[in-house]
Order: structure tokens, then sequence, then C-alpha cells
């Protein structure tokens, strides 16, 4: 099962205690599935434990049951519909809609006034139209509706939750969405799923690990590389000298540092400078490698 599969199932463990919570979690349901009109009330879903969950839901909520209800232990899309005149007068008039005229569907704030009747309503709205990516690729949440005001509505009502989201419009829906790990993992706790909230976190806990670790690597092996070219300067340096024959001609300390290059091609230079007696700080000894350096270039 994907993350966004993951999310929705432990969504839908989540009890049906108050007749309102019920009512504003099929309010989000229905603003977010495929199909809310007056002819039909269609949700297609391909979470087993959603199709489960709505007939119970749909029940305690309005007293009635779905015309049609998919065998939810076969796998693929499953679709609940509703297509009776009077049962869809009765899912429209509770939310003060009419359901024998068209108009563009408004969020009725009358039926989320409680706190825990908006995070119902914010559920079911995930439950029908939203999806998250799984945290281990990439953070994004969002809620998909083809009702334009729905979606403008829902902003704010995130925003007064407290959340940033951004939106956009894709293939003919209105999408509210969030990119930041932060944002998704409070959604999810509020909505119901604090175990997939969890798995965020660690996930992020894990990326900020691996993402350490390598700046360390990269880090210590450019730090190393440095320390390598630099020693086969010095080393091409004093060949230069040898070869001119002016090693020995150097005064003694250039000359035992040079020797001690020769013989410790690896080592760093605070390495070379404690090899020196009495030893050497290592800004002393990279003066004494920098005028090597010139001596060889002369």
């Amino acid at each position: 099962m994907s993350f966004s599969g993951n999310v929705k199932a432990e969504l839908c463990r989540q009890p049906m205690v108050r007749h309102c919570c019920a009512v504003a979690e099929c309010y989000g349901v229905l603003l977010y599935c495929n199909t809310f009109s007056g002819s039909a009330i269609k949700v297609v879903t391909e979470s087993q434990p959603l199709a489960q969950r709505l007939p119970k839901l749909f029940h305690r909520a309005f007293g009635l049951e779905f015309d049609a209800v998919p065998d939810t232990a076969r796998p693929g899309k499953l679709v609940l519909e509703i297509t009776k005149p009077e049962k869809i007068r009765q899912v429209f008039g509770a939310f003060g809609y009419t359901a024998d005229q068209m108009l563009a569907l408004h969020l009725n704030l009358g039926v989320l006034e409680n706190e825990c009747c908006r995070t119902a309503f914010l559920r079911g709205a995930f439950l029908a139209g939203g999806s998250v990516t799984d945290p281990g690729k990439r953070y994004h949440l969002e809620l998909a509706t083809p009702h334009f005001n729905v979606s403008r509505e829902t902003y704010s009502l995130l925003l007064e939750q407290g959340f940033s989201p951004k939106d956009t419009t894709r293939a003919g829906n209105l999408v509210v969405y969030f990119k930041q790990s932060d944002f998704i993992e409070d959604f999810l706790t509020m909505a119901g799923a604090p175990v997939c909230a969890m798995r965020i976190m660690e996930a992020k806990v894990e990326k900020d690990l691996r993402n350490g670790v390598n700046r360390r690597v990269n880090c210590e092996t450019a730090n190393l590389t440095k320390v390598v070219d630099a020693a086969q300067e010095q080393m091409l340096a004093i060949r230069v000298l040898q070869a001119k024959g002016l090693l020995d001609t150097l005064p003694p300390r250039l000359r035992e540092s040079a020797m001690l290059r020769m013989e410790n091609p690896e080592a760093t230079l605070q390495e070379l400078a404690q090899m020196v007696m009495p030893p050497l700080t290592k800004s002393a000894m990279n003066h004494r490698m920098r005028k090597l350096i010139a001596l060889s270039k002369q």
C-alpha cells in the first residue's frame, strides 16, 4: 500500500462519535468526491477502508444507504453511488442546498461552526480528494476539487487553522497543497493520522542525518584532496632543487623540512611540523614549504 493509502487507512479508523462531525466529514467527502450534483452522488476510490467507512458514515449522518456499494474485497477502483432523487434531496438539504437547481457550490460555514467539525470536514476532504507523497521521496500533500469556490474557501479555512497553503489548477481541478513537512505533519495529526505524521518526522530526521554525513564526507574528501595536491607541489619543488644541485646548499632548517617531506609524502603539514625537533607550528612548516616552492621557481 502506498503512503497515501496508509494515511487514509489510519484516518478511516477514527470513531464516528458525534453526529455533527459525521455530517461535516460527509460534507468534505461530497465536495471533494467525483460527482456531487442534483442527479447523482458518486464516490470513486481505491481505498478499501474508505469504501467500508462511507456507508457507516452516511448512515450516521443522514440515516440513509448508498444505492450502489462495491465489493470491497476486490482490488481496484471502488464506486459508491446515490441516484435516488429523494436521497439526493435529503443530502443537499442537510447543507442548505437544493438538488433541483444548478449552482456554484460554496462552503456552508454553519455546518463547520465547531472546531471538531472543521477537523472532520478536512478529514473527509482528504479522504475523497486528497493525496500525500511518500516522505522518503519528497514532501507534498494536496486537496483537489472541481469546485472553484469550495477550493478558495477551503484555502481560507486552512489559513484560519494556522496553515500556509498554496493553490494551483490541474486538469480542471482546483488544488490546495503544502510542500512544508511541518504543515503536512500538523495536518495529518489534526485530521487523525498521528502515526503517519510520525513517519514523516522520522523520514525528515533520516534525511537530515544522511545529508549531514554526506556533507562531512564531502568536506573531508575535499580537505584530503587539498592535502595531496599541496604535498605533490612541494615534492615537485624539492625534486627540482635536487636536480639542480641546490638542495645541499639550502639553510639547514629548509633542508631538514625538504627531507621530511620526501620521506613522508602523505603526511599533513601538522604531522610534518611535529616531526621537527623541537616541534614547529603548522604555520611555520607551511612557511618553509612555500619558501622551497618559491626557490624552485627561481
